[in-house]
């Protein structure tokens, strides 16, 4: 492959997806745009495999890599084994929109940085809950690795995502981006469809390690986590019930990692 060929490399890193992972190759196959599709399994121990092995007949480049690794540490080796300039993550159970790929490589030509539009599937009670938002110099750093592009010299030059932290990988990556001075984009044109926790249990474990992780970054930019503008979760829009629950299962996981993980 020239060096002077563009395409995007997509990097999904799954475990037990069996069910779901279909879906998101069904959405890529007829992305009209030089693409790869690089998967790392963390050991699945279902038919993931055999799912994605199902699709080498309609999509030509997927490579996957069965290797017990953490989200960051999965997605790093992805970028290693990812051809192209251009990189962009998913998870295993999400689906792409129309042409996705197609946008996201676009938006990558023009800036360092794309974060796409990721839009809530599944139960409706968990689907209307926003994200609460980080801001650095005005970006919102906590665009999520489901739906984010990067250019791949950049990302090696940050040296990828920090495989120390449980959660909030791609914040930290996001900060240090724009640290950086990465050229950003919000391309609402690239949408990722993805599925909200399935029952009350997943979404209260969702919200401890989104504190653990929390409080990692907090101790990793100590000098500029202050800088960070947050709105607050007990006005205007974030004012609700699922909120103030959440609240309490996050703030115990910033306090564990305080306890576990000085």
């Amino acid at each position: 492959m020239s060096a002077m060929e563009s395409g995007l490399s997509i990097i999904v890193t799954v475990k037990n997806e069996e069910k779901k992972i279909g879906g998101l190759l069904e959405s890529l196959a007829g992305q009209d745009c030089p693409f790869e599709i690089v998967v790392v399994d963390s050991e699945s121990n279902d038919r993931t495999a055999d799912v994605v092995d199902s699709f080498r007949d309609r999509i030509q480049n997927i490579t996957y890599i069965r290797k017990k690794s953490t989200r960051g540490e999965g997605r790093n080796i992805g970028v290693k084994n990812a051809k192209f300039e251009y990189v962009a993550f998913t998870d295993g159970d999400t689906v792409a929109g129309d042409q996705w790929a197609c946008h996201m490589l676009e938006s990558l030509k023009k800036y360092d940085v794309v974060a796409g539009k990721t839009i809530q599937k599944g139960s409706e009670l968990y689907s209307r809950l926003k994200r609460v938002e980080l801001l650095m110099d005005g970006i919102e750093i906590t665009a999520p690795s489901a739906n984010l592009g990067y250019r791949k010299k950049l990302f090696n030059d940050l040296g990828g995502f920090d495989e120390n932290m449980i959660t909030a990988e791609d914040i930290d990556l996001n900060l240090r981006a724009v640290l950086k001075g990465a050229t950003w984009k919000n391309d609402d044109s690239c949408i990722i469809y993805n599925y909200t926790r399935e029952n009350f249990a997943g979404f209260i474990k969702q919200a401890f390690w989104n504190g653990f992780g929390r409080r990692q970054l907090a101790k990793k930019h100590r000098s500029i986590i202050k800088k960070l503008a947050s709105p607050s979760i007990f006005t205007g829009e974030y004012m609700n019930f699922l909120y103030v629950i959440r609240f309490f299962p996050a703030f115990a996981g910033y306090i564990s990692c305080m306890i576990f993980s000085p």
